[in-house]
C-alpha cells in the first residue's frame, strides 16, 4: 500500500512538471491575428534590435558615426582596403563619420531613395586631414587628390562618395566603378546606355534636393553646400 501511495504522488508530480513545460513553450511564441496578419515573435529566432542614437543636444558641427544614427545604409569603405586607385590602405579601420548636419541630410535623402526601392552605399565619408597627407604622398596630383594644405570637403566632414544599391545590396549600374578617372564617369557624358543615365539622374536629383552638389567629373562625389565653410579637421576615430 505504501508503494502504491508513492507511485500516485510521483505521477502527479511529473504531470505538473510537464504542464509547466508546455506552458513555457507556448508563451515563448506570441501570435497576434489581425485579419489575415500574423505577428510571430520567438526568443530563439528574433533578430537583435538595433539601438540607434538621437541627434538631440548635438551641435550640427559635431562628428558622429553614421551607423549609430541609422541602420539603413550600406558600406564599402574602399580606403580602408587596397581596392582603390591608390592601391593602398590609408585608413586604419573601416568607419563612416560625418558632421551632424551632413548625417541629417543623408538620412533624409536615403528616406527618399528607400521609397523607390534603393538606398545609399558609402565608399568614403569624413577623411582626417592626416589621411589626406597620406594620399597626397602616394599620388601628389591635384587632378586626383586634393592638396592637403588647402584640404578637401571630405576633411571638413561635408563630402561623401556614394552609389545606390537595391534592397538586396546589388549595386545599380552607374557605368564605372568608384574612382574611375575618365570621361565615362563625367556627369555631362550623355553617350551612355539609358539605364546608366537614369540611375545617375536619380542619384543626382535626390542628393541635390537635400542640399548636396556634385562635381562634373565624378558621378559618386557629393558635397553638402552648408559644410563648405567648415574648418579642416583631423579628428580620428578609435578602431576596436
Amino acid at each position: 500500500m505504501k508503494y502504491f501511495f508513492y507511485s500516485i504522488v510521483l505521477l502527479s508530480f511529473l504531470s505538473c512538471k510537464n504542464g509547466e513545460k508546455v506552458e513555457k513553450e507556448e508563451t515563448s511564441n506570441i501570435v497576434e491575428k489581425k485579419g489575415e496578419k500574423k505577428i510571430i515573435q520567438d526568443e530563439k529566432t528574433e533578430s537583435p534590435q538595433v539601438h540607434l542614437k538621437s541627434f538631440d543636444g548635438l551641435a550640427d558641427t559635431t562628428f558622429i558615426r553614421l551607423a549609430d544614427y541609422s541602420a539603413d545604409f550600406a558600406y564599402d569603405m574602399r580606403y580602408a582596403t587596397e581596392n582603390n586607385f591608390l592601391k593602398a590602405k590609408v585608413y586604419d579601420c573601416s568607419e563612416c563619420y560625418t558632421r551632424v548636419k551632413t548625417a541629417k541630410a543623408l538620412i533624409a535623402a536615403n528616406k527618399d531613395f528607400m521609397e523607390k526601392g534603393v538606398k545609399i552605399k558609402f565608399y568614403d565619408c569624413y577623411r582626417p586631414n592626416s589621411v589626406q597627407y597620406k594620399m597626397w604622398k602616394i599620388v601628389p596630383n591635384p587632378q586626383y587628390v586634393a592638396n592637403p594644405v588647402k584640404g578637401s570637403i571630405h576633411n571638413k566632414g561635408g563630402a561623401v562618395d556614394i552609389t545606390l544599391v537595391d534592397m538586396d545590396g546589388e549595386e545599380l549600374n552607374m557605368g564605372t566603378d568608384f574612382d574611375f578617372f575618365g570621361k565615362r564617369a563625367y556627369h555631362d557624358n550623355m553617350d551612355l546606355p539609358q539605364e546608366i543615365l537614369d540611375n545617375r539622374k536619380l542619384l543626382k536629383e535626390t542628393m541635390e534636393k537635400h542640399g548636396f552638389w556634385s562635381i562634373r567629373t565624378e558621378w559618386w562625389h557629393y558635397n553638402l553646400s552648408s559644410a563648405s565653410n567648415e574648418k579642416i579637421a583631423d579628428f580620428k576615430w578609435d578602431c576596436e
